[in-house]
Order: C-alpha cells, then sequence, then structure tokens
C-alpha cells in the first residue's frame, strides 16, 4: 500500500482535496500532519492517520515523514499573513520539507504551487516552461511560491519533485469566489480571471502524485472559460459598478488601472496536464459548476 503525507489538510485546498484521496487511495493510506490535538482527532474520525505538529519544526517533519511514499505539500499562508510570515511557510518551510522527503527516501513530492508565479506581457497564456517572475504587485504569495520552486528545483535529481500550479481555486463553498470582489470592482469589466473548481485541482493533485514517470514536471491547473469581472459580480448576485453601467460615471470614476487590459494576465496553457495526466476538468466553467449546484 502507498501511503501519502498531506500537508495543509485543514486549509481551503487540502480540507477539500483529503477527503477524496482518502477514498482514492485506500483504507489507512492517508496521513496528515495538523497543528492541534483537536484536529488530529477530527481526521483520525474520518479514517485518516495524524500527526500533531508544525511544518517548521525540523523533528515534527521527521515524525510525519516516517515510512511515507508520497508527499503532497499543500499548505501554504495565503492572506493576512505578514510578508516574512508568507515567506517562511510558503518557501523556507517547504524547502525543509523537500529536503527532509530526500533523507526519508519519499518516492514523488508534489508541490503545490500557483500560477502567480509567472510574470506578465507574454501576449500569450504561460507554459510550464517560462520564467519564473511573479509581479511585485502580486505581494509576498506569489514571490515566496516562486522562490519555493526555486529551492525544491534546487535539490536536483535527489526529490522526485513535481509541481502542480493551479489558477484562482473556487467551489463547494469555498469564500474565495465572494472575496474577489474586494478587488475585480476595480477591474475593467471585461478583464478576465483564470479559475479552477476544488474537484479539479484534487484530480490534479492525484494524477501528480501517481502518474509514473513524471518527476521534474510542473502541470498548469485551470478551466476551460476565465470568468470576466462582469461576471464575477452577476455571479455572486453583486450590483455592476455604476463605472461600468453608466457613461456619465465613466467620465468622472474610470475603473480599472490606467490603459488597456491585457487580456492574458494570469491566463496558463493546460496543454501538458491534459497530455501527459489526461486530465480534463469537471467543471468546464463557473457556470457549470453553478448549474450542478457546486459553488
Amino acid at each position: 500500500m502507498t501511503t501519502f503525507l498531506v500537508t495543509g489538510s485543514t486549509g481551503q485546498v487540502g480540507r477539500r482535496f483529503v477527503p477524496r484521496l482518502a477514498q482514492w487511495a485506500g483504507p489507512g493510506a492517508v496521513r496528515v500532519l495538523v497543528r492541534r490535538t483537536a484536529q488530529a482527532e477530527t481526521a483520525t474520525a474520518l479514517g485518516l492517520r495524524a500527526v500533531v505538529g508544525d511544518l517548521r519544526e525540523p523533528a515534527d517533519r521527521a515524525r510525519a515523514l516516517e515510512g511515507v511514499d508520497v508527499v503532497v505539500h499543500v499548505a501554504a499562508a495565503l492572506r493576512g499573513v505578514s510578508d516574512e510570515e508568507a515567506f517562511a511557510v510558503n518557501r523556507d518551510a517547504a524547502v525543509a520539507l523537500g529536503r527532509d522527503a530526500v533523507e526519508a527516501g519519499v518516492r514523488r513530492f508534489v508541490h503545490t504551487s500557483t500560477n502567480l508565479v509567472y510574470g506578465r506581457g507574454s501576449a500569450r497564456p504561460a507554459v510550464e516552461d517560462d520564467p519564473l517572475a511573479p509581479d511585485p504587485a502580486w505581494g509576498a504569495y506569489a514571490a515566496s511560491k516562486a522562490a519555493a520552486e526555486e529551492g525544491l528545483r534546487a535539490l536536483g535529481d535527489r526529490l522526485p519533485l513535481v509541481v502542480v500550479r493551479p489558477a484562482f481555486v473556487y467551489g463547494e463553498g469555498d469564500p474565495h469566489l465572494a472575496d474577489v470582489l474586494g478587488w475585480a470592482g476595480r477591474w475593467p469589466s471585461h478583464q478576465r480571471l483564470p479559475v479552477v473548481h476544488h474537484a479539479d485541482v484534487a484530480r490534479a493533485l492525484w494524477s501528480a502524485a501517481v502518474t509514473p514517470g513524471v518527476e521534474g514536471r510542473s502541470y498548469n491547473v485551470a478551466d476551460d472559460a476565465p470568468v470576466t469581472a462582469w461576471d464575477l459580480h452577476g455571479i455572486n448576485g453583486a450590483p455592476h459598478p455604476a463605472s461600468w453601467t453608466d457613461p456619465e460615471a465613466r467620465r468622472t470614476e474610470p475603473s480599472g488601472p490606467a490603459g488597456p487590459a491585457d487580456p492574458w494576465e494570469g491566463q496558463v496553457s493546460t496543454t501538458a496536464i491534459r497530455r501527459e495526466l489526461n486530465w480534463r476538468p469537471l467543471y468546464p466553467s463557473v457556470w457549470t459548476a453553478r448549474d450542478a449546484g457546486a459553488l
């Protein structure tokens, strides 16, 4: 039996991925690293094995990795943390876990990154071999994720690494799709946000963990239809900004950044994951997920 270790199992992605992984991998195959005893008790009740500890502590990492075949590293510090905390978790702890995984002899290390590791201005969707150059405007999360990838790659062939780069993740009660209105109202109405449903992220992580011969590869994950700022408001039942609907308001309250929006900002190609992992989105668009009651 293959034993999986998942970090970040209580986060937005992890809490939706782990139950699926437990079903796919079989009874007793999934171990989680959690920070609190209550979280461990909840995991155990679900048939998981749990280790209580901190990802940043060497001894806790060692205990979590003992006897593990595959690591799926999902843990991340996203919003509401200092830049120092973001780098400590997203870069330093990730690279330390990778080093420890080498020593533990794991067969596969799946690292969950983000489409924000790419820069701007390519005039096309980003592909996996593009340089990692996140825009400073995207903050410490994007920068720390890019730095983590670089640190893990520096471990070379000793670490059987596969990187998964999801677009903006949503669905199954995740508040991200509503939270995005905090800044989408300042975009041009036609600006598009690349998104991917939690169910499809889970399937991508699973495929990255178990598909033979893909060590060293990176994969973009996004659905088929980036959603416009206009439609984000409609899906959330929010009124559209006056600067989008009222000609007079547009003259006095211009919306969005100066100059035209880049139609390729944040957009990624999913050719590689489709070809190499046979991945296809269950929810090709936000509309499909809405109609299925999966938002």
